[in-house]
Formats: C-alpha cells, sequence, structure tokens
C-alpha cells in the first residue's frame, strides 16, 4: 500500500498517481437519539404503573394481565424505536456514502462521490439545538439520498464536501495517460 504524497498548503493527502486507492472507511454513524427521549420515558411509566398496580389488583390472574400488557407496550413503545433507530446507519467511505436501513428487511442505498452531488443542508430550530441537521444528497440522475438528523451535521457536510473533491481530482487524475517509463518512487517514511 503507498503512503499519500505530500500535501501542499490545505491541499488533501493524495496517493501517488497510478497508485491503487483502498477504500477506509471515514466515519459511520446512526440518526440522532434525541428521538427516542419519548421510548425512555415510556419504559420509566410502565415500569413505575407495573410496580404500583402489581399485587393491588383484586384477582392474581390480573397481576399477569398487567405484566403481559405492560411488556406488550413497551415492545412497541420503546423496543421498536429504538430497534428502528439501531438499524439505521449511514457509513461515508473514502469512495461512496452508503445508507443501511431495516429492521426485518434491509435497504441499502449507495451514491459515489466520483459522480460529484450537490449537498443541501437543512436545520430546524430543535436540530440547531441539538447540533443536528438533515443533509441531501443530490447527483441529478438519481433519487436524492437523505441522512435525516445527521449529529454534527456542519462536520458531516465537510467532510463530504472533501470526499467529493478529493475523489473528483483523483478520477481526473487517473484517466490522463502515464509518462512513459518507471513509475515515481515511492515517499520514505
Amino acid at each position: 500500500m503507498t503512503q499519500p504524497t505530500a500535501s501542499y498548503g490545505g491541499r488533501p493527502l493524495m496517493p501517488a498517481p497510478g497508485a491503487p486507492t483502498p477504500e477506509l472507511r471515514v466515519a459511520r454513524f446512526r440518526p440522532h437519539a434525541r428521538r427516542l427521549v419519548w421510548s425512555a420515558l415510556v419504559v420509566i411509566a410502565v415500569a413505575g404503573a407495573t410496580g404500583y398496580f402489581f399485587d393491588n389488583l383484586p384477582a392474581g390472574f390480573e397481576n399477569w394481565m398487567l405484566v403481559a400488557a405492560a411488556s406488550a407496550v413497551v415492545f412497541l413503545f420503546a423496543l421498536l424505536p429504538f430497534l428502528a433507530w439501531w438499524t439505521h446507519v449511514y457509513t461515508i467511505t473514502t469512495r461512496r456514502v452508503i445508507e443501511r436501513t431495516g429492521i426485518f428487511v434491509a435497504r441499502r442505498r449507495e451514491l459515489s462521490h466520483v459522480r460529484g452531488y450537490t449537498i443541501g443542508m437543512r436545520r430546524g430550530i430543535l436540530q440547531r439545538m441539538w447540533g443536528a441537521g438533515t443533509l441531501t444528497l443530490s447527483n441529478g440522475v438519481d433519487a436524492p439520498l437523505r441522512l435525516v438528523n445527521v449529529p454534527s451535521a456542519a462536520l458531516v457536510h465537510e467532510v463530504l464536501v472533501d470526499q467529493v473533491e478529493v475523489n473528483q481530482i483523483l478520477a481526473h487524475r487517473d484517466a490522463q495517460p502515464l509518462p512513459p517509463g518507471p513509475p515515481p518512487p515511492l515517499p520514505r517514511r
């Protein structure tokens, strides 16, 4: 594997011309977890209500009905939202952006940096309070890829802009014919 060549004032590091570039993971994150606050409140309320009413009901079988109802409420309003949040993952690599989602049926969408795309950032009042935002990536051909409630949205926006720039520079440089002769020497560590 080749090491990146020297950089000049603010330019990103790039591999030697003609050298293969491995795909590296830049970031992996999930949507902001603030939507799980309601699930946490449901768990706290159900636990409190179940603890209060258990053994205070007239018939013994009603205790188990209470536990079954509490379990169903926790499953529907706490566990399923948590699993939906946990399985929704955004990955940024040096070549593409990947969105994976789905609890029972997995869905995956990708957008390549080389093709280039516009990046729109929208931040509502609550998103600004939490430092989150919604990024919309559109290449003009495919349906836009929306990264919803991204934590540290400004930083992710900056990383995506850098990756598009680097990939387009590398694609342009690799499209040029290599000069005849031996390959350039590898930089020393």
